[in-house]
């Protein structure tokens, strides 16, 4: 399996640069057995059925981008990868000069308030850092959130609220389970009304979600870890739900990940790196909604290894043609497990 299988041209203007004004108001191409159907978001309450389980992860994006200085005078960004205590992370630093383990970089907000943090450890790209306080109070108060880089704008309010799923209550996360955007109270209340069960899982997205794959050779490629819990409740529910023949429908990747983690480790707490590729075999889920993804990117190998790369290919040459909006403000997919 070669890199240069999942390429794709995409035109620049298709990328979504915001969200629209009403979540569920996305177009959803619903990749079926007899064929494309071209839809609205809405319509996921058509297609579940009442002996369906659909699986959210709700993990809330926090203000993981950071600017400051070096004790030099050189200009940092720091980006949060995952929180590891209660002072303490590892981040990814750009700076024109890699500063030294020890070292001290001086952050400061809008309102003039400043603070340091010093340089623990490096591994490979990342660097462990310490606060003088609490992570998450400390970038509640200088950090910004960190949306993906083909998003060419600024944060502000309407990302601040939209870059959130409405379900999202366990902060840890540097980008948004995206799948989710798309869900509103009308959607939720629409599915529950028709006797779908949902339940959640908890994946802290990491900002290595975004690290290019580099290898042509797609089994030198190393994914990130990232952390995830998933409640004794949901395994209930999932096999409640295959007991009475209905489909674990994952709602984005990163619960998708969890899910199948969990049938490879059993582990309802842990770290998973798990990179899918074609070839994999699912233990758990049946069906995923999805957004559109990056080409050459792991998401794009994770949705062909679980509809097929013939499927997906496909897929994609039609939303391009359709004039879909691609990548984390843009329309979704609804995808069944290839056989």
């Amino acid at each position: 399996m070669q890199l240069s299988d999942f390429n794709y041209d995409l035109p620049p203007e298709l990328i979504a640069q915001h969200p629209l004004a009403n979540r569920s108001d996305s177009r959803l191409l619903e990749v079926a057995a007899n064929g494309l159907h071209d839809r609205t978001f809405v319509d996921i309450s058509q297609i579940a059925k009442p002996s369906d389980l659909f699986i959210f992860n709700d993990t809330k994006v926090i203000p993981a981008r950071l600017y400051g200085q070096k004790e030099t005078g050189g200009q940092v960004e720091l980006l949060i990868e995952r929180i590891t205590g209660e002072n303490r992370a590892w981040v990814q630093i750009r700076a024109s000069k890699t500063p030294k383990v020890g070292s001290r970089i001086h952050i400061q907000n809008k309102l003039g308030e400043q603070i340091d943090v010093e340089i623990l450890e490096r591994k490979d790209r990342f660097y462990e850092i310490a606060f003088q306080k609490s992570v998450l109070e400390l970038l509640d108060r200088f950090g910004e959130l960190p949306l993906p880089h083909y998003i060419e704008h600024q944060a502000d309010r309407d990302d601040a609220e939209r870059y959130q799923t409405v379900l999202a209550s366990n902060p840890g996360a540097v980008a948004a389970p995206t799948a989710g955007l798309h869900f509103d109270d009308l959607v939720l209340g629409q599915l529950a009304k028709n006797g779908v069960e949902r339940a959640t899982i908890t994946l802290h997205v990491g900002a290595g979600t975004f690290t290019p794959v580099h290898s042509e050779d797609l089994s030198q490629h190393q994914m990130h870890y990232e952390w995830y819990s998933i409640p004794e409740k949901t395994i209930e529910a999932i096999e409640q739900t295959k007991q009475k023949g209905g489909r674990v429908i994952a709602v984005g990747t990163t619960s998708l990940r969890t899910l199948e983690s969990y049938a490879l480790n059993q582990a309802l707490t842990g770290d998973t790196n798990l990179f899918i590729t074609p070839g994999f075999q699912f233990k758990v889920v049946d069906a995923l909604v999805t957004n559109f993804h990056l080409p050459k990117s792991t998401l794009l190998m994770l949705v062909s290894a679980f509809a097929g790369m013939d499927t997906i290919r496909e897929a994609y040459r039609h939303a391009i043609t359709e004039r879909y909006r691609f990548f984390s403000y843009g329309d979704a997919m609804y995808l069944n497990r290839s056989a």
